[in-house]
């Protein structure tokens, strides 16, 4: 008899040639995250002696520090706006934007114009943070691990990269465009990833739910009062005190919109808050400190190290995505630790005149955010992931107006140059004693609160109808169904037992037991000969009568 070809699903069909676009996806991830987080440091003073005359400089740092506050506000729009338009698209145009703004920045000549260039640039790279995340969501593995790893680097290393350009500069609007030739680069591995993704039938990407969606821009509110203190405070002038206590209830305000949501979601989002608070914030001062008129080694003298932490971050971050999926709070916990440790060496080594000695801080604080963002967003769906990455880019800002209401009483009545760089380094210890304390503070906070049930669901799952009120056994299945574990069930982002909502566990598929009686249309029956249901027939259609036979009688 004829047998009929054996069809392979389309998305396994897939998988054999997925190789290509997930390394243009994994380059693409590498080349714009630090591009989108250098955009974060103000950097204006280092080149304020290049300034004209006819500008002031205290207006141009107050406009040069609007790209945080814009980044922070459109994270959480555009993970709403993916219901709408696909990831590629929004990659594409937030490259745009930051090749817009540094095609401007060279233009730029007042307070308006610097304004219009940091917003655009804020706004760019808040789009790239959001749709990188959602562009490897359901991709292999080893990607989403390498945007978490990329993502911590990039926060250690943004403030060096920012500084790195103006060395012996001849004009101070290179603060305005830093990099654009890999601006150009990226921008480039974007269209062909959105040729890519085209050819392959333009598959979906995560889109948050409905409860999500509202939970994301949620989260925009303390992100629009934390911009609007920190526009006060450098407008107004703030004391030191004054700056301190607000930025300690803008983190407590995170970390109270980040309490709402189910246990999962609330690991996360306390993650994402911690890194966002300490991370960048302590690398900014330490870069600061060891610089060469400081008595650091400079700027040279700290390649080595960073990128000793960035190799390792990026390893530590695929090892818990391929060994470690089961304990991601255990595991998001023991990165943060990591953190804590990290900031007891930058009490004990910084100030150094060797740059290798900072190897051992800049690996334990990039180790380990790479470690607790990969676990914190292994056990939550994207629409929850991007709420968390919202509120973190948020802890950006309030960890630095935290730090430089330290570093302003420190400063306070400094009178020589060594007083100087003596209150810079104790401004650094007091940061770092007060960060690991926060991040301990936190740590305690998602192991208590994961022992409270959280109400909702996560961001991936639909609600399912609640079991009906005085029935035993509501949960259990029907008699006539069998539970199969989803487990060697291949999903769309090539893991072993993927569910398809993008949580990491396997799922589970209800079949009818032979024999089993089949709904109808109507939600009956299907009755059979004499009234009695019908059985279902087997997987395998039984043998037909070969046409010879037919002849032969």
């Amino acid at each position: 008899m004829a047998v009929p070809p054996i069809q392979r699903p389309p998305h396994q069909a897939r998988l054999s040639n997925s190789w290509l676009p997930d390394i243009v996806l994994g380059l693409l991830v590498v080349a714009s995250l630090p591009l989108a987080v250098v955009s974060i440091p103000n950097t204006l003073s280092v080149v304020a002696r290049l300034l004209p005359d006819d500008l002031e400089q205290a207006g141009l740092m107050r406009t040069n520090g609007l790209s945080l506050p814009a980044l922070m506000l459109t994270v959480p729009l555009v993970a709403a706006a993916l219901r709408r338009v696909p990831a590629p698209h929004l990659l594409l145009g937030g490259l745009a934007l930051v090749a817009l703004s540094e095609a401007a920045g060279g233009y730029a000549g007042s307070e308006l114009l610097v304004g219009v260039v940091r917003v655009l640039r804020g706004v760019g790279a808040g789009i790239i943070l959001t749709a990188t995340l959602a562009a490897v969501w359901h991709r292999a593995a080893v990607l989403r691990a390498l945007w978490a790893g990329t993502f911590g680097l990039s926060l250690l290393t943004a403030q060096a990269l920012a500084l790195w350009p103006l060395d012996a500069v001849s004009s101070w609007r290179v603060t305005l465009q830093p990099y654009p030739l890999v601006t150009g680069i990226a921008l480039g591995l974007a269209a062909v990833h959105l040729v890519a993704w085209t050819l392959a039938g333009r598959p979906a990407g995560p889109v948050p739910s409905v409860k999500e969606r509202g939970r994301l821009l949620l989260t925009a509110v303390p992100a629009a009062g934390i911009a609007a203190l920190a526009i006060s405070t450098a407008t107004e002038g703030w004391r030191a005190v004054p700056v301190m206590v607000l930025a300690v209830v803008a983190i407590l305000g995170l970390l109270a919109m980040a309490s709402i949501g189910v246990s999962e979601s609330r690991t996360s989002a306390y993650t994402m808050v911690a890194i966002g608070a300490v991370l960048l914030p302590s690398a900014a001062q330490v870069t600061l400190v060891e610089m060469g008129g400081l008595g650091g080694p400079g700027l040279r003298g700290l390649w080595v190290p960073y990128a000793v932490a960035g190799v390792l971050a990026i390893v530590a971050s695929v090892g818990v995505r391929l060994f470690a999926r089961g304990a991601g709070r255990r595991v998001a916990s023991l990165g943060l630790l990591a953190m804590v440790a990290g900031l007891c060496s930058v009490r004990l080594v910084v100030p150094s005149a060797d740059g290798m000695v900072l190897t051992v801080p800049f690996s334990l604080l990039a180790v380990g955010a790479a470690v607790a963002v990969t676990a914190a967003l292994q056990g939550v769906g994207a629409g929850a992931a991007m709420s968390a990455l919202s509120l973190g880019c948020a802890g950006v800002l309030a960890g630095f107006l935290l730090g430089t209401g330290v570093q302003m009483a420190m400063l306070d009545g400094v009178r020589s140059a060594q007083e100087l760089v003596d209150s810079f380094v104790g401004a650094l210890h007091w940061w770092a004693l007060a960060s690991g304390f926060l991040l301990v503070m936190i740590i305690v906070l998602a192991a208590v609160m994961a022992r409270r049930p959280g109400r909702g669901v996560l961001a991936d799952e639909p609600e399912g109808p609640e079991a009906p009120p005085d029935v035993p056994c509501a949960g259990l299945p029907p008699a006539d169904v069998l539970l199969v574990r989803g487990d060697g069930l291949g999903g769309p982002d090539g893991d072993e037992g993927v569910r398809a909502d993008g949580d990491d566990e396997p799922s589970t598929v209800a079949i009818p037991r032979i024999g089993a009686a089949v709904s109808g249309p109507a939600g009956g029956s299907v009755a059979g000969a004499g009234g009695a249901p019908a059985a279902v027939p087997p997987a395998v259609p039984p043998q037909g009568q070969s046409p010879e036979d037919v002849t032969s009688a």
